[in-house]
Formats: C-alpha cells, structure tokens, sequence
C-alpha cells in the first residue's frame, strides 16, 4: 500500500503575520440585515406590480408619450423631468417611480453582500442576477412604451417582474441561517412537483399578461375591439365559461383573440393539476412549511375569480384583484419550493490560498 501525497502544511515564522480563515464580517447580524433588506425589496416589488396593474386598466401606458416618442416619452415623461398634471401621466410617473426604489434597493442589497457575504456564494451570486433583472426590466419598460404597448412586450414585461419577485423569494430563504430542510424521502418527488407548479403559475399569469395586453394600447382612444379578455363572451353562461362563445370547451381555432384567451384558460387547469397534486403530496408526506396548503387554497380563490371575471366583463378592481392573486399564488408556491432548499452557507476559503498566505515571504 503506498502512502498519499503528503499534506503540504506552513509554519508562520516567529513574529510574521499569518491570515486567518475568513469569516464573514458580522455573520449571523450580517445575515439578519439582508434578511431584513429582502424583505423590504419584496414588499416594494408587490407594490411595483400592483402599480403596474392600475396602469394596465386606467389606460395609462404610454401617460407619458405615445408610441415612437423616444427619450421625449422614456425615460423622460412628456419631456421633463416632472410630469403634466394629468391622471395618465400622474400615474404612469409614479410606476417609474416605484420601479426605480426596486432598483435602489436592489443596489443596497448587492453592495451588502459584496461586502459583508462573499463566503454565501449563492446569496451574491443571486443579488447579482437580481440586479441584471433590474436593468434588464428597466430596459423593456422603456421597449415596451416605445414600441406602443405590444402584446408580447406587455407579457414579457410581466414575466421579468414575477422572475425577479421569485428570486427575492428564494435569496430571503438562502439568508435563513440554520433552516433546517425536510428529509430526503419528503422532498425527493416534491421538489420536481413544486417546480413544475411554480412553472405553469408563471405560465399562466405571463399568458393573462397577454391578455390584458390586447385590450388596449395604453389609451382609451386606441380601443383594440374585441380584445381577449371578453373575445369568449360575456354573461353568467356555460357557454361562455368553461365554454368559449359556445363552441364547447378549450375550443380553439375561433380568432387569434380567443385562442389567446383558451391558452391562458389551458395553462389555467394545467397548473389547478399541478398544485393540488403538490398540496397532497405535501400532506401525504408530512412536509412542514404551510405554504403547500396554502398555495391550494389560494388556488381555488384565483379560479373563482378568474371565472367572475368572464362572467362580469371587464371591471377594473377585478381585473387588478386578479392580477394580485395570482402574484400571491406565484409567491407562495415559489417560497413552498425554498422550503426544500437548504439554506447558503459559506464556502470556506481555498487551501491554496492560506498556503499563500503563511509561506515565507
């Protein structure tokens, strides 16, 4: 049997300085006041969605420029710094407003964890991306006005959010030092199943973006008939829900507006599949976190809404109470699936690098 490399080892002479393991500055407070600081980013990131539904169905999209303004409309507001005194812009301005305290909060938090958390790699490495979401975002909202509230640019705008509402998640519970995760035999068919609840919830809410991003282009004056939030018919009927127009269900193949509206009904009862099978093997195996229950519960909540919705027409408070349900339904599924997920923990310092550190000079 022959022996092993031999460890290389080093000896600090007598009266030289020698570096020691690194620690990150603070730990366990460090970890608390960016705990603390997710929470307040979260917070603003709901509040920054809600904003952005009220701009969907007051109509005030482009509040601060039509289409092709370039800087006059983005980032700019009818040319100034300040808007006009009109409700569109009013409104609209404050969106950018809200949109740009995520943003410095969002710089808070990477400055916090470059500097006082390089050992939790994931947490850095997740507020980093978090940060690229940001400009990202900011970028698309800019596209997005100057190209005249485009469907896909509309969905792809809500897509962004709820993504970077979803890491702040995942970062809140990877700064939970000590979180203790269920055992192997709950989470070994749990975690597949909640990931896929997470993905058709996005699905579905990026798709209801979609629809809402039909049925205007940002004022009242620019109405694109038969948008698809009613392209299946109104009126408390079967033939219009779970129907469309009366054609029987899932339908498709009527108008691009109805096919627009069935996709999001499709990705609709695939994700009511998905998470009620998530909430019963949750039960069934004892997982502790209560968002599993929840999620279902909330589940029924959005359907029920979603369904008044079709029934009732178009109504601004029903149509933002949707919008928020499901953002809360995102969340919860999303803070369900962390809970399976350890927490970071810090990466000890490179051997190669304390060898460095006590050699001779």
């Amino acid at each position: 049997m022959t022996a092993g490399p031999a460890v290389r080892t080093s000896r600090a002479r007598p009266g030289s300085l020698q570096r020691m393991p690194h620690v990150a500055p603070g730990g366990d407070a460090e970890l608390a006041r960016f705990r603390r600081l997710a929470t307040w980013t979260l917070a603003a990131t709901f509040i920054l969605i809600l904003i952005g539904g009220i701009v969907r169905v007051s109509d005030s999209g482009l509040g601060c420029g039509p289409a092709g303004s370039g800087t006059h409309g983005w980032p700019l507001c009818e040319g100034g710094l300040i808007p006009e005194a009109t409700s569109e812009s009013i409104i609209e301005y404050t969106h950018r407003i809200a949109a740009a305290v995520v943003g410095v909060l969002i710089a808070w938090m990477a400055y916090v964890a470059l500097r006082n958390l390089r050992p939790y790699r994931w947490i850095v490495r997740g507020t980093v991306a978090a940060g690229v979401l940001v400009l990202a975002q900011a970028a698309l909202g800019g596209l997005t006005v100057e190209e005249g509230l485009e469907d896909e640019l509309v969905a792809a705008h809500l897509a962004l959010a709820m993504i970077l509402l979803g890491l702040l998640f995942l970062l809140r519970r990877g700064a939970e030092e000590g979180a203790e995760t269920p055992p192997e035999a709950t989470t070994r068919t749990l975690k597949p199943l909640t990931g896929l609840a997470a993905v058709l919830v996005l699905a579905t809410i990026v798709a209801g973006g979609y629809v809402a991003g039909t049925e205007y282009h940002g004022t009242t004056d620019q109405p694109q008939p038969g948008a698809a939030h009613v392209a299946c018919g109104t009126g408390w009927s079967a033939d219009n829900f779970p129907g469309c127009n009366g054609r029987g269900f899932l339908s498709f193949g009527q108008s691009r507006l109805a096919d627009i509206q069935l996709t999001h009904r499709l990705f609709m009862y695939l994700t009511a599949i998905a998470v009620l099978v998530m909430a019963f093997v949750a039960m069934r195996r004892s997982a502790p976190s209560r968002a599993f229950p929840l999620a279902a519960g909330l589940l029924v909540l959005q359907i029920a809404l979603g369904i008044i919705n079709v029934y009732a027409g178009k109504h601004a408070g029903l149509i933002v109470g949707h919008l928020m349900l499901g953002t809360v339904l995102w969340s919860v599924v999303v803070w369900a699936g962390a809970s399976l997920l350890p927490s970071d923990s810090p990466v000890p310092e490179p051997a190669r690098g304390r060898e460095t550190a006590g050699a001779p000079a």
